[in-house]
């Protein structure tokens, strides 16, 4: 079977991020018609900012999140880029018509399903926006601006953001709210993380050992693994500093459920391997792909 031209891969990824994008903004739209807004709770950011207005001053909802986001998404297009801001433009007008015209029914008023579900289809609906190449929300453009400016990280920037969010949401609206939306906040925080990276996580595994032909061997094989090799030099102690070997540096990646009987492997062909793990954020292509797929 041929492999698909670079026109057709472009089709697909195209039609494959505004599916996302799509189904970002209904699920949006769900959280905040269905939980949040009926119930006066609040997210971060933004769209936190545009729920403390809306229940503050009672500006339609859908105004005040296209006109809170219409700066940044024009201070996206410098920060990121043209494509990105348009992509973004669109989606926040269409999260504007769908809070505007779908109906969306009023699902439950017990405060802690509303901060945690709430929380999690608005995580949902924004980190599904980010995978088809845009946001819903423009916290993390201002974030970005704000990091050129300052010597703040963009984590702390977002945090200070949302702490002045959730300070005023405490004196106008009384402490309960504004800790119930902090818990929102939380739910939908970490549904982005997981959304964005998937439902699977890998580990990096780098193994230096003197019996690296055998753990080579072994993992590539037995286990069916996918390796590369760096050239690499151990030894070098403190009794013996100027005595060094030639060792080849083996790097694999695995999937979470394969952390343990990888390093059973390792440790019974040498139990003085060193070994170091990190997190893979994401992964593309290569044989742990193709493997995944069956």
């Amino acid at each position: 079977m041929e492999a698909n031209s670079p026109n057709e891969y472009s089709v697909l990824a195209t039609i494959k991020d505004t599916a996302y994008i799509i189904a970002g903004i209904l699920i949006c739209g769900f959280a905040l018609k269905s939980f949040l807004v009926p119930n006066k709770f609040f997210d971060g950011g933004v769209t936190g900012v545009s729920l403390l207005i809306h229940e503050l001053y009672h500006i339609n909802i859908a105004y005040i999140i296209i006109t809170a986001n219409i700066p940044l998404i024009i201070m996206g297009a410098y920060q990121v880029g043209g494509k990105f801001a348009w992509k973004t433009f669109a989606a926040i007008i269409g999260l504007g018509i769908c809070l505007q015209f779908i109906p969306y029914p009023v699902i439950t008023s017990d405060k802690l399903l509303v901060c945690i579900f709430g929380g999690v289809f608005m995580g949902t609906g924004i980190g599904l926006a980010i995978r088809g190449g845009c946001a819903l929300d423009g916290i993390e453009v201002l974030a970005l601006y704000t990091l050129k400016r300052s010597s703040f990280t963009i984590s702390e920037i977002i945090l200070g953001i949302n702490v002045l969010i959730f300070s005023i949401a405490a004196f106008k609206l009384g402490l309960p709210t504004a800790l119930y939306s902090v818990m929102t906040y939380y739910a939908a925080s970490h549904t982005i993380n997981f959304v964005i990276e998937g439902l699977e996580e890998y580990t990096g595994f780098t193994i230096i050992s003197g019996q690296s032909e055998l753990i080579k061997e072994k993992l590539v094989l037995e286990l069916g693994r996918g390796i590369t090799i760096y050239k690499g030099e151990r030894g070098f102690l403190k009794e013996s500093f100027e005595v060094s070997h030639p060792v080849d540096i083996i790097f694999t990646v695995v999937t979470r459920l394969e952390v343990r009987r990888l390093k059973n492997t390792v440790y019974k062909i040498d139990p003085k391997a060193f070994m170091f793990t990190g997190i893979i954020k994401e992964a593309s292509g290569g044989v742990l792909k193709k493997r995944a797929r069956h």
